[in-house]
């Protein structure tokens, strides 16, 4: 994944495309570059590292750099390594094109053999440098308009694709493109913004158009947008938006990072997700994808629930409630894997895609899989207008706001929370579950958020046991029942980004292997709430002791027994099993949030990860 952005119109590029890379850091961070053009001719400047770097790189020449049209990118690497070489934008032998590119073109070497042949060079180790010279060749060889060359050229192309691309001699033309990659176009009169995010642009525009996969257009200056597909040159009509984005939720106030502002904000986003959901005083829930499609999920044998990462931690928890809850089988996939076998997937068969952003490519390739087959698809992400939220049959937004850490906090409860919606008003509409648990259930689904509000003034403990760890290099996360998935979850924050091995695993598993690497050395976060499995877990407990490992334990206030057995205790409030996760997630958050912090890692933009993994 990488970001891209450009503008055209009348204001100075320059900071309008320094700004906006920044913005964009989260999509990559390996290198950056821009290009501004003037009359004839561009200035180009990129490197290796993050933007400050370039900023920094360009501040060195003491020059004013003057134009009123260019575009910039920041890398997440996939072909060739990071450094200035192989960072974009890119430039075509003749110096005639410049281009910026997010995702991977992969049938790039073929072409490259046949452009080789042609007399072709190549400077970098990238997909990137192949295509700009493709759309060169095919430029000159038929004597063509870079729109026509671009659109030829696209339609030869195998992969996945963002792209902006400026003709040196015609620098008051930008041709956008995409397909699988996400691209928005923000719209002012008289000027364009391009961004692989609309965040980007937010300071200057809240007009903004989609592109659709296969779409492309041409922006020129002073007129009107020109949207076209890419397979036909069938000219289209845009459909403009407005975003609804906040500035403040784009920045961090009064917190060092991202990932210590969304955690804090998760009492907010939980209730935004409830809101106009669950009606408390009737003690109803009302989701308009479930309702308008009553019957389907009704009748459903099987639902099939596709993601990657920490949405794939948090549908594990959405099987644990839709079969307790509404008595359904259900099945979890990793889209990955998905997408590459034969799924048994028919036409009465529900598949449930989960993506924060929308745009995750093995998700978004599965969607398609799965609609082929015939199966309703019905999404869960958090973006408004991701290509996800266009695909599906019906869906539901998570309402948690950007998030802008590489690391999902507040997106993961989101997806929960929906996840319990969508599981008591199906569990309803079959009667699998009774009236009276369900209006308890949805009264005491209301007092998440105060609750987890609670959790998070445990802040100064966690802090006090992560002091005692940090220098450690190895953890164990157990859980049981529900909590199994959260002990991943748990995991994987601690992997992300503070680069030290942590593994998950269901607690009654820990003896068939895990429990050899138990010593004194050991730190092990246990699971231990009241009702989740308590007795089986003070015996998980007892053998972890026996061993001279050190306990973590999460634990329901009033605990007795777990108080007494472990080394270190966070204390949670009571809640029924099946809502635990919203709650025991948080201390794990921020201990992984803490450890990091304390070895002085990057929180935010932790190394080789992505926010949102848009190719292979």
């Amino acid at each position: 994944m990488c970001g891209i952005i450009g503008y055209l119109g009348y204001r100075e590029a320059y900071p309008i495309l320094i700004s906006g890379l920044k913005k964009l850091e989260y999509r990559g961070y390996d290198s950056s570059g821009i290009a501004v053009f003037f009359e004839n001719g561009y200035n180009l400047y990129k490197t290796k590292g993050r933007v400050h770097e370039l900023e920094q790189k360009i501040s060195s020449y003491r020059i004013k750099i003057k134009g009123t049209m260019g575009i910039g990118h920041t890398r997440w690497a996939t072909h060739g390594i990071p450094d200035n070489i192989n960072a974009h934008p890119h430039v075509s032998n003749s110096n005639e094109l410049i281009m910026i590119h997010n995702g991977i073109i992969e049938n790039y070497y073929a072409i490259k053999i046949i452009l080789l042949k042609n007399g072709f060079t190549f400077k970098s180790k990238t997909d990137t440098e192949v295509l700009v010279n493709l759309i060169e060749y095919i430029k000159e060889e038929n004597k063509l308009s870079l729109k026509e060359a671009v659109r030829i050229s696209l339609n030869e192309i195998v992969g996945a694709y963002s792209i902006a691309i400026v003709e040196k001699s015609h620098p008051e033309t930008i041709v956008i493109a995409k397909l699988g990659s996400p691209l928005s176009l923000g719209i002012n009169e008289k000027e364009f913004f391009v961004s692989s995010d609309p965040i980007s642009f937010i300071d200057y525009t809240k007009n903004v158009l989609y592109l659709k996969d296969g779409e492309m257009a041409i922006l020129k200056k002073g007129k009107e947008l020109d949207l076209r597909k890419i397979i036909d040159n069938h000219r289209l009509n845009p459909i403009i938006k407005q975003l609804k984005i906040n500035l403040k939720e784009i920045e961090k106030g009064k917190y060092k990072y991202f990932m210590l502002k969304e955690i804090y904000e998760q009492p907010k986003t939980i209730l935004d997700t409830l809101r106009g959901r669950l009606l408390i005083p009737e003690k109803i829930i009302c989701i308009n994808g479930i309702e308008s499609n009553k019957n389907i999920f009704i009748n459903a044998k099987c639902i099939t629930i596709v993601a990657c990462g920490t949405s794939w931690h948090a549908s594990l928890i959405g099987e644990y409630l839709l079969e307790e809850l509404a008595r359904v089988r259900v099945e979890v996939e990793y889209a990955s894997e998905f997408r590459y076998r034969n799924p048994i997937v028919g036409e009465k068969d529900i598949v449930i895609v989960i993506s924060q952003s929308g745009e995750t490519a093995d998700t978004l390739a599965a969607l398609k899989l799965a609609k082929k087959k015939g199966a309703f698809v019905f999404g869960i992400c958090n973006v408004v207008g991701s290509s996800i939220a266009r695909n599906v049959d019906a869906g539901a937004y998570t309402h948690a706001g950007p998030e802008i850490s590489v690391a999902s906090t507040k997106a993961f409860t989101a997806q929960i929370t929906v996840l319990i919606l969508l599981a008591l008003i199906i569990g309803r509409y079959k009667s699998t579950i009774n009236e009276n648990r369900y209006k308890f259930l949805c009264e005491e689904l209301g007092s998440i958020p105060e609750k987890v509000d609670y959790v998070l003034k445990t802040d100064d403990i966690i802090k006090k046991i992560s002091q005692i760890y940090h220098n450690v290099n190895n953890f164990l996360y157990l859980g049981r029942g529900i909590n199994f998935p959260v002990a991943l979850e748990g995991a994987l924050k601690l992997k992300e980004i503070s680069y030290l091995h942590a593994e998950g695993y269901p607690a009654a598993e820990m003896k068939h292997g895990p429990i050899a690497l138990v010593d004194e050395t050991m730190p092990v976060f246990v699971i231990a709430t009241k009702k989740g499995y308590y007795n089986k877990i003070i015996g998980n407990i007892q053998e972890i002791k026996a061993r001279k490992g050190k306990i973590i334990a999460i634990v329901n206030e009033g605990d007795i027994q777990v108080n007494m057995l472990a080394d270190h205790v966070i204390k949670i409030p009571n809640i029924s099993e099946i809502f635990s996760p919203l709650i025991t997630v948080i201390p794990l958050q921020l201990f992984a949030y803490q450890i990091a912090y304390i070895r002085g890692k990057n929180v935010d933009q932790p190394r080789n990860l992505a926010k949102s993994v848009t190719v292979e």
